[in-house]
């Protein structure tokens, strides 16, 4: 599917357009870098208006991994104490949040492992991020979006608060739905 799809968008990122969650990634094929970054500047001028930020974390020759974001958020979630003690632990000598974005573009870059961290930017709890981190993956008390090392029950109620909207975000857009207009639901709870 080409990135320049609002579905594309809206199937990876249902719950940030809602205002659920902080972040979402997702990969994006194309056949030009220039017209990809075109159509993040386009993007990005659709949807600064209601608090998101789209851009990209790394490219390989015909994909590159875009994050969508809420800077807001973002900044509230990684000033977490746990989240901060993750972060310094992992290299990040920046507590700002932009500064922690281009940290982790430099781990995405540099690394050919995915940084665990990234976690923290995607709306995982903190308790998670760490039990991932300390367990390299395993052990986890349950599964869904994310592997859980914390409370499950809290998690396994956002996993399904996430696919509701997902769910109710993919109608309306079949429905005839703008991704601007969906974007505009911040404060609802699908």
């Amino acid at each position: 599917m080409s990135f320049t799809s609002e579905e594309n968008i809206i199937n990876n990122c249902a719950p940030t357009l809602a205002g659920l969650k902080t972040g979402s990634l997702f990969n994006a094929f194309y056949d030009s870098r220039a017209s990809l970054l075109g159509d993040i500047a386009r993007f990005n001028r659709l949807l600064a208006g209601k608090g998101l930020r789209l851009i990209p974390l790394r490219f390989s020759q015909t994909s590159a991994l875009i994050y969508l974001y809420r800077p807001d958020k973002l900044k509230r979630d990684l000033s977490d104490p746990e989240a901060s003690r993750i972060l310094a632990e992992s290299g990040y000598e920046s507590r700002d949040a932009s500064g922690c974005i281009s940290r982790l573009i430099r781990r995405l870059r540099e690394s050919g492992d995915f940084p665990h961290e990234v976690g923290l930017f995607l709306s995982y709890p903190p308790a998670d991020v760490r039990g991932f981190i300390e367990n390299r993956g395993k052990n986890a008390k349950a599964g869904g979006l994310w592997k859980v090392y914390g409370d499950v029950e809290c998690a396994e109620a956002l996993f399904r608060r996430f696919k509701r909207c997902t769910v109710s975000y993919r109608r309306a857009f079949e429905r005839g739905k703008r991704l601007e207009d969906l974007a505009l639901a911040c404060n609802t709870n699908p």
